[in-house]
Parts: structure tokens; C-alpha cells; sequence
């Protein structure tokens, strides 16, 4: 029986699952969180959509393998991946992003920083889960600690977490992240009780955007914390099929 999902590989680059066939087709890159690209997580995301006619590929940008570590990640590498990917033969004319947790952290800071700078390629939409409305700090996974650990302590801004151009004088952490200047589809969802990164930051952002004209499109799920249950995690991804299949159509 020939396969339906498949798996699919950019050079240099990295992989992840789409349609058999040759397109074109719209495509997503997709952003991992602390988790780190070897997890899984992102990669189920990724089947997921490509059952559903997107070629989705997982971009690693994490330091190192497993969880990694997100410390002065350069941003300019994922713009060049948007580029990549709008290049590839199978891909149509629209690309959209994806990225959860720090991986949407990531994904809304590159659209403002790409927005100011007038960078070509931008995402043509963008869908983030749990996401933070300011730049956070570096992320060492050998010494992370959760907010109730007594080793926890608050970002320090000289931990950075990315760089643009080659500097991250201007990223430092609790600076606000202006995605207002993304002018494209935003979908912003949250857990009504995420004890990780608190459901007032989307509530900010959907403010923020608001207030420059934009109208995001936001899912609440009540109840649910960082990470969300089956059942949500289906509908969630429903949510996401079709938001990117109205705006990448």
C-alpha cells in the first residue's frame, strides 16, 4: 500500500513529513521548544499537517542534540530556512510558521525582527501555542529549574537567548516582542491554567495586536496547562489545519 505521509528532506537543512506528489504545495516550518528538536514533539505536529496536504518541516535550531540549548540561537539561520523552503520545487507560493513554547517565542520574534528590517520571505501566516509577549532569557537544559524549584531564579540579561545580525545587544530578556509589526494571519493559543508560562501573556499579546488593528485568532482552552490532553491536542490541531489552510489556501 503506498504510503500517504512521507518522510521528506531539505539538504543542510533538516526534515519532516508531507504529501507524496510533487506540488506545489504550501508549506509550514515548524519551531521546537526547550523540549529540543530530537524529542518528537514537533515532529508529530509536523504528520499531522502533512496528513492534511502541507510538507512540514522541523527546523533544529536548538544548540546541540536531545533538549539542546537555546543561547545567542541566531535568528538570521531561520529566515534563511523560510527562504530555503519557499525555494524547494514541491512548494507552492505560501509558507507559514509554526512554534510552540519557546519555539513560539522564537517564531514571533523573527516576524517582528524581519517586519522592521524589511527582510524578503516573510511568513505569509504564523500559529503560535503558549507564547511569551516579551523575549525570554538563554536556556541551559543541564540547569534548568521550574518556577517551584528554590534553585529558580529570574532571567539574567546577560543569558541571552538569540541574536539577529550578529549581536543581541537589542534582544535582552523582558524585552516586549512587537509582532504588531507582522502585518500577515496571526493564531495565538493558550491553557486557561499553564502554571509555565501564564495564559496573560497571549492575553497581552491579543491587547497589543488589538490596539495596532490586527485581529488575531485566539483559542483559550480551559483548564488545560502547558502541555494539553488528548482530546485538546485534537482539536487544537484541527484549529491549526484549518487556519492555515484559509490563509496558505
Amino acid at each position: 500500500m503506498p504510503l500517504k505521509i512521507l518522510r521528506r528532506s531539505l539538504p543542510n537543512w533538516g526534515w519532516g513529513y508531507g504529501p507524496p506528489g510533487e506540488g506545489p504545495f504550501p508549506a509550514i516550518v515548524l519551531l521546537h521548544g526547550s523540549e529540543g528538536s530530537r524529542s518528537g514533539m514537533i515532529y508529530r505536529t509536523a504528520a499531522v499537517l502533512a496528513a492534511h496536504g502541507f510538507p512540514a518541516m522541523a527546523f533544529p535550531y536548538s544548540n546541540g542534540k536531545n533538549s539542546g540549548d537555546i543561547i545567542e540561537v541566531p535568528l538570521d539561520s531561520t529566515a534563511e530556512a523560510l527562504s530555503s523552503l519557499r525555494a524547494w520545487s514541491i512548494v507552492g507560493t505560501k509558507v507559514g510558521l509554526y512554534g510552540s513554547s519557546r519555539g513560539a517565542e522564537h517564531a514571533l520574534l523573527l516576524a517582528s525582527l524581519m517586519s522592521r528590517d524589511d527582510v524578503a520571505g516573510l511568513p505569509d501566516a504564523i500559529a503560535v501555542h503558549t507564547p511569551p509577549d516579551v523575549i525570554c532569557g538563554a536556556f541551559n537544559s543541564r540547569m534548568w529549574r521550574d518556577a517551584g524549584d528554590p534553585g529558580w531564579r529570574p532571567w539574567d540579561p546577560a543569558d541571552r537567548a538569540w541574536n539577529w545580525r550578529g549581536s543581541s545587544n537589542e534582544l535582552l530578556p523582558t524585552t516586549p516582542i512587537e509582532i504588531e509589526r507582522f502585518n500577515g494571519p496571526i493564531f495565538l493559543s493558550h491553557g486557561t491554567k499553564d502554571a509555565t508560562w501564564s495564559v496573560e501573556m497571549t492575553y497581552r499579546l491579543r491587547d497589543r495586536l488589538k490596539r495596532h488593528g490586527r485581529a488575531p485568532e485566539v483559542h483559550l482552552y480551559e483548564g488545560e496547562g502547558h502541555s494539553v490532553n488528548s482530546d485538546i491536542e485534537n482539536q487544537h490541531n484541527e484549529q491549526l489545519i484549518d487556519f492555515f489552510g484559509r490563509h496558505l489556501s
